[in-house]
């Protein structure tokens, strides 16, 4: 008897977690009618084909085409060589971040990577887009042949690479070479 008054009281809450959840991105009201309040299926079903009609109140890009700030959007080889140059002949701190527009990993270590940008003012990070014709020739040179690829610099040497989305290593590598004693 406890363990049936349990089931229901949970199916009870479960229906009031759904009804809840959902009806808040319905705003068309004929089809919210329509829509049986125990039914999860139909209403997801309902609110994505009528997208145009669903409010978010916070959304976050994850898209790695938009530079944050305090990153540094490379568009060219002849750009790349120039700021390799400039970070390897002055002994600069610099991190090259190579990324694209599709990659899902690079999506998930994009804000990672501008925030790391900020709390370490001093090391330059630049962005690089990987499906740009221009900059072909240097991935190659570079041997870049997965995203996101990672290089480290200080004091104008490369000191470490990163391949993947690893957030744990990326933090580790960041401190080690870039924090203020």
């Amino acid at each position: 008897m406890v363990g049936t008054r349990n089931l229901i009281v949970r199916s009870l809450a479960l229906r009031h977690a759904i009804k809840n959840t959902v009806r808040p991105l319905l705003t068309n009201t004929n089809l919210h009618s329509r829509i049986s309040k125990s039914s999860l299926f139909a209403a997801t079903l309902a609110s994505s084909s009528y997208s145009s009609h669903l409010s978010f109140h916070h959304s976050r890009s994850l898209s790695s085409a938009s530079a944050s700030p305090g990153l540094i959007l490379v568009d060219s080889a002849e750009e790349f060589d120039k700021i390799l140059s400039k970070v390897q002949d002055d002994s600069l701190h610099a991190i090259f971040y190579f990324t694209a527009v599709w990659c899902g990993p690079c999506k998930f270590i994009s804000p990672i990577v501008g925030e790391l940008s900020k709390k370490y003012p001093n090391v330059a990070t630049y962005k690089i887009d990987i499906d740009q014709e221009a900059i072909q020739d240097t991935l190659s040179r570079l041997q870049i042949t997965s995203v996101p690829t990672l290089h480290f610099f200080q004091n104008g040497k490369k000191t470490d690479e990163l391949i993947g989305a690893d957030v744990a290593r990326l933090n580790h590598i960041t401190e080690k070479l870039f924090k203020k004693d």
